[in-house]
C-alpha cells in the first residue's frame, strides 16, 4: 500500500505544472453556478487527454463524471470538483483549488490502479457544479450519480486547517409582506405599510439572536422595501437564512424565525407569506475513519495549519447533503494568508496559490 501512495504521490508531482494551468485557467474566466461552461470543457478535456473515461454534461449541463478502472475489483473513490464563482467577486472561495485538488487526487489514485499488480477499484472525478446556493450535488444525487460510490471526498480551501469542519444545515426563506398603498402624507390612515412589518421583522429576528445557541445563525437582507417615498408600501420583502449544525436543530430554529414572521405581519396588520428560494442543505457528517487518516497524513506532509479558527464553525455546503448517501469528508486545507473566504482578497489569494497542497485528499484514502 505504501508503494502505492508514492507511487500516486509522485504522478502528483509529475502533473504539478500542468495542475496550476488548470486552476489558473478556472480562476481567469469565474462563471456562476450551471454557467460554468468554459470550465466543464476545460477540466473534461484534460481528463481525457489522460485516459479517463468522460462523460460531459453528466445529469447535469455543466457536470461530469470522469473513471477509471473496476468497481468490481474493489471500491469506487468519488473525488468531487467544485468550480463555480461568485458574482462580482469571482473565485472568493478559491473553487478552482478544489478543482485542482480534486483533479490531482484522481489522477494520483489512477496510476496507484494503474501500477497495482491486480484490480484494486475504480476511481470516479466526479464535476459537481453550483455548489455556491444552487445545490448541484444535490440533483446529482436525486439523479442516482452516487448510487454505485462507496467513498465521496473532497477539500475546501480556507484561512486555516480543519480535517472535521463544522458545516451548517441551511435554508434560505424569501418571505413577503402584503400592506395597503396610499399617499404617505395625504392619507396615511389609509395605508398599511408592509415595509413596516419587514422592519419589524428584521427586529424580531435581532431580538431573537440574543436568545439562541452559539452554533445557530441567521442572517437577513431587505429585497424590496417600497417604490416612492410618498406611497407607502404595498409589498416589502426580506430574504432570511437560516443555519444550524445539526439538520434537527435547525428544522427548531426555523420555526423560531417562522413565528417572528407571524408576529410582524400580526403586529402591523399585514399578510405574508414565505417561501424556500434553494434546496435544503444538510449539516456535514464527516466520516470518522477517513478524518483520521487525513490528519494523520496532513501531518506527515503539512506542518503549517494556519491560524486557529475562533468559532470552528462555517458555512454550508451541498457536500452536507453527500454526506448523508455515503460515506464522506470535505476538510478545509490551509493555503496562506490571513483573508477570509467570501472576499476580495481571497480571490487573490486563490489565483496566486502555489500549488504545495494537492496530496491532501489523495492521502484520506
Amino acid at each position: 500500500m505504501e508503494n502505492l501512495k508514492a507511487i500516486a504521490c509522485a504522478e502528483i508531482e509529475r502533473m504539478s505544472g500542468d495542475l496550476r494551468i488548470l486552476s489558473n485557467e478556472i480562476w481567469t474566466h469565474p462563471e456562476l453556478g450551471m454557467e460554468e461552461t468554459k470550465a466543464h470543457n476545460y477540466l473534461t478535456g484534460f481528463l481525457e487527454e489522460r485516459g479517463l473515461q468522460v462523460e460531459r454534461s453528466f445529469k447535469l449541463k455543466t457536470a461530469f463524471r470522469a473513471v477509471y478502472g473496476s468497481a468490481d475489483a474493489g471500491p469506487n473513490l468519488a473525488v468531487m470538483c467544485e468550480y463555480d464563482a461568485l458574482p462580482e467577486i469571482g473565485h472568493a472561495c478559491g473553487h478552482n483549488l478544489i478543482a485542482e485538488v480534486g483533479v490531482a487526487a484522481g489522477l494520483g489514485i489512477m496510476a496507484a490502479i494503474k501500477a497495482s499488480p491486480k484490480a484494486i477499484g475504480k476511481v470516479t472525478i466526479l464535476g459537481t457544479p453550483a455548489e455556491e446556493g444552487y445545490g448541484g450535488k444535490i440533483d446529482l444525487i436525486k439523479h442516482g450519480a452516487f448510487d454505485d460510490v462507496d467513498v465521496a471526498m473532497m477539500a475546501h480551501p480556507f484561512p486555516s486547517s480543519d480535517p472535521t469542519p463544522v458545516m451548517l444545515a441551511r435554508e434560505t426563506l424569501v418571505v413577503s409582506f402584503h400592506g395597503r398603498s396610499s399617499h404617505a402624507a395625504a392619507y396615511p390612515w389609509e395605508g398599511v405599510n408592509a415595509l413596516d412589518a419587514a422592519v419589524l421583522c428584521y427586529q424580531n429576528i435581532a431580538c431573537l439572536r440574543q436568545q439562541i445557541k452559539p452554533t445557530w445563525r441567521i442572517h437577513a437582507i431587505f429585497k424590496k422595501g417600497g417604490t416612492k417615498v410618498n406611497i407607502i408600501p404595498e409589498e416589502a420583502v426580506l430574504e432570511v437564512a437560516v443555519r444550524a449544525p445539526t439538520d434537527a436543530e435547525y428544522k427548531q430554529l426555523r420555526q423560531k424565525v417562522v413565528t417572528c414572521v407571524e408576529a410582524a405581519a400580526t403586529a402591523t396588520g399585514c399578510s405574508m407569506e414565505y417561501q424556500t428560494v434553494d434546496k435544503p442543505y444538510s449539516a456535514l457528517v464527516s466520516n470518522e475513519i477517513l478524518s483520521r487518516l487525513y490528519e494523520s497524513n496532513l501531518a506527515s506532509i503539512h506542518k503549517d495549519d494556519g491560524p486557529s479558527f475562533r468559532s470552528g464553525i462555517y458555512g454550508s455546503t451541498d457536500m452536507g447533503n453527500v454526506s448523508r448517501t455515503v460515506p464522506s469528508i470535505h476538510p478545509h486545507f490551509y493555503i496562506g494568508g490571513i483573508a477570509v473566504n467570501h472576499t476580495r482578497d481571497f480571490t487573490i489569494d486563490a489565483g496566486y496559490l502555489i500549488l504545495t497542497i494537492t496530496l491532501l485528499t489523495l492521502k484520506a484514502i
